[in-house]
């Protein structure tokens, strides 16, 4: 059988599967799979595709950057001190808070900052706040993409049912999940494997993996008071945001980061070890 036979088999088949509609979404899932095998569609083309589906079924909370992660400018600090920490963590947009942390007035951009190095005697960072868009942790990916696009908007600040700060998320992680971002190693296997025992005492951990979750998978005893994720913890004992393959401390379990960007903590290694192996 010639390969334009093949073809004209493949397209029959699509014809009547589209005739009486796709059933559901592992059947047009199904369709696409057979598209790509047949060269009718490049992994990249299938991957998008993929992702588009997917973010019709994902809420803010699934992607956002974590209120513990969340890198942000205390309004009362002169720009002398702040303008190191945005030189560090090389965002392009900061919220920007007064008085505690839930309370955002508005988000600053860090090219704006190029007013202060140009000498104005009338620099004023609140007057260049722009308004923050504040929007609920169940916020449909889809939708947003289409509010961050209609309106220009490039960041939000997702809150609670309380109206407390969950978190923030960007145009940029709802666009990754489209696109997709370069795996390495480190990558887990299944999405849903927050914690992966590797060998005997060493676990490689997803850092929004909760603290109770890690608790009763390692044996350990850490407080969620204060932090919600084990990626919150290692980030308050390190007191900044580490690089791969820095290390940490805590009790008796060493953290070394597997894989971080400037903006957040994605996996961590942890190891049992002695109380005589010392500080790390």
């Amino acid at each position: 059988m010639d390969d334009s036979s093949l073809k004209t088999g493949w397209l029959e088949r699509v014809s009547t599967m589209l005739l009486r509609e796709p059933e559901d979404r592992k059947q047009l899932i199904t369709l696409l799979h057979s598209a790509f095998e047949r060269n009718l569609l490049d992994s990249d083309a299938l991957s998008m595709i993929e992702g588009v589906m997917q973010v019709s079924e994902m809420q803010a909370r699934d992607i956002m950057v974590p209120r513990s992660q969340m890198d942000v400018i205390d309004i009362s600090e002169t720009p002398d001190k702040f303008i190191p920490f945005v030189i560090e963590t090389a965002h392009s947009r900061f919220p920007v808070t007064e008085g505690y942390e839930d309370n955002i007035i508005g988000i600053m951009l860090a090219k704006d900052l190029l007013r202060y190095y140009a000498g104005e005697e009338e620099f004023n960072i609140r007057d260049m706040l722009r308004p923050a868009v504040f929007i609920p942790e169940s916020k449909q990916l889809n939708v947003l993409l289409k509010d961050f696009r209609k309106n220009r908007n490039h960041i939000a600040i997702v809150v609670n049912e309380y109206g407390g700060v969950a978190g923030l998320i960007t145009i940029e992680d709802v666009l990754e999940q489209i696109v997709g971002e370069i795996e390495d190693e480190y990558d887990f296997d299944e999405d849903e494997d927050n914690i992966v025992l590797e060998k005997e005492g060493s676990y490689r951990i997803k850092a929004i993996t909760e603290i109770d979750n890690f608790n009763e998978t390692v044996g350990a005893n850490f407080s969620d008071d204060d932090y919600d994720t084990i990626g919150g913890l290692v980030l308050n004992k390190f007191g900044r945001l580490p690089s791969r393959d820095e290390s940490v401390v805590i009790d008796n379990l060493k953290f070394t980061v597997l894989r971080a960007d400037s903006r957040r903590l994605y996996i961590l290694k942890a190891e049992r070890i002695e109380p005589e192996s010392g500080r790390v």
